[in-house]
């Protein structure tokens, strides 16, 4: 749940027309789909034995530590804080907060729904990990019913579009050929993937968390898998390839379709349960990420504190919820999303190369292995790089921002050190 959870937020609901806008076809739009679905089983392959050789708490923070150096755990961990995870849990919870406005007619600010949304998942987080996991499997079966529903609904309720197969947006002389808009199609097709390395976060939690790691990022993926695949070709069904990319909000024009505003208001109600569930999941498991880096000195001694009934690290959990309703707040969001991405897949490339290191290393892996290692890894590791030089060829300012945040971490890592002696890690 927590896995499925870290993944299905809104994009699903609006991506599927983002993608059709740069392939014109049902093949080519199910094709990147598919390769987005293959990619991010090859993820969960190398995190499945990360995780199986390294259960420990913060994941990749622990990953990058012992692997490379202190140092790249402490940026990994001041990224996810000051802009990646923070900057995405933000503007999911302004995505749940309009929606939510919209299906109870609340006519305040939605930047006030976000925040309300933000401190309730921080209480109820601090209530212990057993209280956050339950909130989420609740949610997490809610919006994949939704999903399941739209699909459902969809397919027996909507005439298929008569269309030429190919059909779409014209591609002008300018444009660099099908495999640069294949690439381009793969940018929001992985951000919609993305998010089910954070179930590592909480190894240390889990119990067997060599065998149950392994086994959640599996399933969990290839669920999501299925589900994304569904909605794809129901709205392909639904309005062929040109209309799919002619709306903004496919899901919502689907279900209108079929039942009318009725419809509209079913569908705003399963995008509130699907972003308020993945903000859930966001809270659980990146405050155990500070908490990490607090044990080891590389943070303020008082995210490394857990409470003593809950066992929850309650300041860590508080940190990620203030950071994060300050983004909310701000407006910025948006721009964040911009330039993060890139800085995000530089890190999901470097945690695959970690399994060589360790493989290398004195410890064997004596639980889950990568199928197809090395050939896999490396192809996870040149896809994940892939992202960042499409990203750098499209928005290079953006990228620049986000390298500029990166780097900033390596003074302040320094001057950390310098002023507080880091106990051993525990």
């Amino acid at each position: 749940m927590v896995v499925i959870g870290g993944i299905v937020g809104a994009g699903i609901f609006m991506n599927p027309a983002v993608v059709a806008k740069q392939v014109h076809t049902p093949t080519l739009i199910l094709g990147a789909w598919l390769v987005g679905g293959l990619i991010a089983m090859v993820g969960a392959f190398i995190y499945a034995e990360l995780s199986s050789v390294r259960p420990h708490v913060g994941g990749q923070y622990a990953y990058f530590r012992e692997a490379f150096h202190p140092l790249v755990g402490f940026l990994y961990g001041w990224c996810l804080l000051l802009v990646s995870h923070s900057g995405g849990m933000a503007a999911v919870a302004v995505t749940f907060a309009q929606y939510f406005c919209q299906l109870t007619g609340f006519a305040g600010p939605p930047w006030q729904v976000a925040v309300a949304a933000l401190a309730l998942l921080t209480v109820i987080n601090c209530l212990g990990v057993r209280t956050g996991t339950l909130v989420q499997t609740v949610l997490t079966v809610l919006k994949a019913l939704a999903i399941v529903a739209l699909v459902t609904i969809g397919w027996i309720l909507v005439k298929p579009v008569e269309e030429a197969a190919g059909g779409g947006p014209a591609v002008s002389p300018a444009d660099l050929g099908p495999l640069r808009q294949f690439g381009a199609a793969m940018v929001p097709v992985l951000f919609a993937y993305g998010g089910w390395q954070t179930a590592c976060f909480i190894g240390g939690e889990v119990q067997n968390p060599k065998r149950n790691l392994p086994r959640a990022l599996l399933w969990g993926i290839l669920g999501v898998i299925v589900l994304y695949l569904s909605v794809n070709v129901v709205c392909l069904r639904a309005f062929g390839p040109a209309g799919l990319a002619a709306t903004s909000t496919p899901a919502s024009d689907l279900m209108r379709k079929a039942l009318g505003e009725t419809g509209g208001r079913l569908i705003a109600a399963g995008i509130v349960i699907s972003t308020f569930g993945f903000l859930a999941q966001g809270m659980l498991t990146a405050p155990r990420v500070y908490y990490a880096m607090a044990r080891d000195g590389m943070f303020f001694n008082a995210f490394g504190q857990v409470h003593p009934t809950t066992g929850a690290p309650v300041a860590a959990i508080a940190l990620q919820g203030i950071v994060a309703m300050i983004i909310a707040v701000s407006g910025r969001y948006e721009q964040i999303l911009n330039y993060v991405v890139s800085v995000d897949f530089i890190f999901y490339g470097l945690t695959a190369c970690c399994v060589f290191l360790f493989r290398r290393g004195d410890v064997a892996p004596a639980g889950f292995r990568i199928p197809g290692h090395p050939w896999t890894t490396l192809f996870f590791i040149a896809s994940c790089w892939a992202v960042v030089a499409n990203l750098l060829l499209g928005h290079g300012w953006d990228s620049l921002i986000g390298f500029g945040i990166l780097l900033a971490g390596v003074p302040v890592y320094f001057i950390r050190k310098a002023l507080t002696r880091a106990p051993s890690p525990q």
